[in-house]
């Protein structure tokens, strides 16, 4: 309010130096959130297990996105089929775990073209072992008219090893 005038000034005046955010923190803030709130409700639960995607690591620097999660166990109700069965279905949703994760990772950050991927499995003596890893770029083609999700998914860039339809830990000369 000015002296001259009973009304309130809407002018906010001089902008005080410490309320510019010039490093851009706050905007990778504001998309690291984002891609945490989608990740937890869109991939809560999945198409052939319903046990929840664990991230362990996201990381985002100048032009790079870095993420690792643990895959699904296979569901429980799977437990009164084959043990082969529950396996196959359990390596379908980790790879289409991971295809959804890319596109959500490209989706939310909208600066980043490159990505780096790992998705673990629980293994023997609850050990994580590495099952796909990908260095992604954005613009790697939509292949989206592939009706194979592991041909999908070695287009997009994952590497991967399948022996009769399950995922099998990468050897250290795979891992990218």
């Amino acid at each position: 309010m000015s002296a001259i005038s009973p009304t309130p000034s809407f002018d906010p005046g001089q902008v005080r130096p410490w309320w510019k955010d010039s490093s851009g923190l706050t905007a990778y803030l504001h998309k690291v959130s984002l891609f945490l709130r989608r990740f937890r409700s869109r991939l809560r639960v999945g198409e052939h297990s319903r046990s929840p995607l664990r991230l362990l690591r996201f990381h985002l620097s100048q032009g790079t996105i870095a993420c690792e999660w643990v895959a699904r166990a296979p569901d429980p109700w799977d437990a009164f089929i084959p043990a082969k069965t529950g396996q196959r279905h359990a390596s379908l949703q980790a790879l289409k775990d991971a295809i959804d994760i890319r596109a959500l990772l490209f989706q939310t950050v909208s600066e980043v073209d490159y990505a780096q991927v790992r998705a673990y499995r629980r293994g023997p003596g609850n050990q994580l072992e590495l099952i796909v890893a990908g260095d992604l770029r954005r613009h790697s083609g939509t292949f989206w008219s592939t009706r194979s999700l592991v041909m999908r998914a070695k287009l997009l860039g994952f590497h991967f090893r399948m022996e009769d339809g399950i995922l099998t830990a990468l050897r250290p000369e795979e891992e990218i």
